[in-house]
């Protein structure tokens, strides 16, 4: 191997299920080492459905990686059954977060961030 030269370390799937499990029961050190190894992979799925998306899309692969990351250490660890039980989780809750900013952005294009005002509150209007 050429020096200076990284080879990522590329987990087996009883290895990223060890992980899991040990999240499951509030080990954090395995949590953060979980995502740092598979990174790359979740980095690889949410371009693949970023391709699919507009192509001034807004959003960058990190940040829908780093979204995720959010979304799922802010809840209680879900009782994954393995590796793939995981990543579909993973690429739904991806899907989600696509969903969830095409939405923010049709209300702001809409005027969802103008303050909705009774009629009866507006000066010189008579019903």
């Amino acid at each position: 191997m050429p020096a200076g030269r990284f080879v990522a370390h590329i987990p087996e799937a009883a290895e990223i299920t060890g992980w899991l499990a040990q999240w499951r029961k509030g080990d954090t050190e395995a949590r953060d080492q979980l995502f740092a190894v598979i990174h790359p992979q979740l980095r690889q799925m949410a371009a693949r459905l970023l391709h699919r998306e507009r192509v001034d899309h807004t959003l960058e692969p990190n940040a829908v990686v780093n979204e995720l990351y959010l979304r799922l250490i802010g809840n209680q660890p879900v009782s994954y059954h393995d590796r793939a039980h995981f990543f579909a989780i993973a690429a739904q809750t991806m899907r989600r977060i696509l969903v969830d900013h095409a939405r923010a952005r049709v209300a702001d294009k809409r005027g969802g961030v103008q303050r909705r005002v009774p009629l009866s509150e507006v000066d010189g209007w008579s019903a």
